[in-house]
């Protein structure tokens, strides 16, 4: 499988992953003519990449958005939809909604790494209505049944 990457600006920085082992390619901003965007405590901002995607051969992938810890632990910035999903067949630019949920404005500036994008298989079964469904010991145990 390849990830091709087809930049829309020519200033659009590749995504890389930092170590051998790293699941995700960092994404960074592109700017293009503005230079920097600020995302006010509160707000979410659409920050571009400059880049389109696409998973060469594979159909039963996704590629998955995420949040780089840094920035979501330090500053409370984090992709507005936690995980933004780009299906296979999307070849648009990659464009990371951020959501500032600190207490301080935030800039970020072209080059910076926002997200992190991670491929994933996907599973599409058939969806079939039923009566009912098998059990289990949990069975209905409502949404924290199982304590801390």
């Amino acid at each position: 499988m390849k990830l091709l990457i087809k930049k829309l600006n020519e200033n659009a920085v590749i995504p890389q992953r930092q170590t051998p082992y790293s699941a995700g390619y960092d994404l960074c901003a592109c700017m293009g003519g503005e230079g920097t965007v600020t995302i006010k405590a509160g707000t979410t901002e659409k920050i571009h990449t400059g880049l389109s995607a696409e998973l060469e051969g594979e159909k039963n992938a996704v590629l998955l958005i995420y949040a780089r810890s840094s920035l979501a632990s330090k500053f409370g910035i984090a992709p507005a939809n936690c995980v933004g999903v780009v299906d296979w067949d999307y070849r648009g630019e990659l464009i990371v909604a951020l959501h500032n949920s600190g207490p301080e404005d935030f800039t970020v500036n072209h080059g910076d790494r926002i997200a992190q994008l991670v491929i994933s298989p996907i599973f599409t079964p058939e969806v079939e209505e039923v009566t009912d469904l098998s059990d289990t010991e949990r069975g209905a145990g409502g949404f924290g049944s199982t304590g801390k």
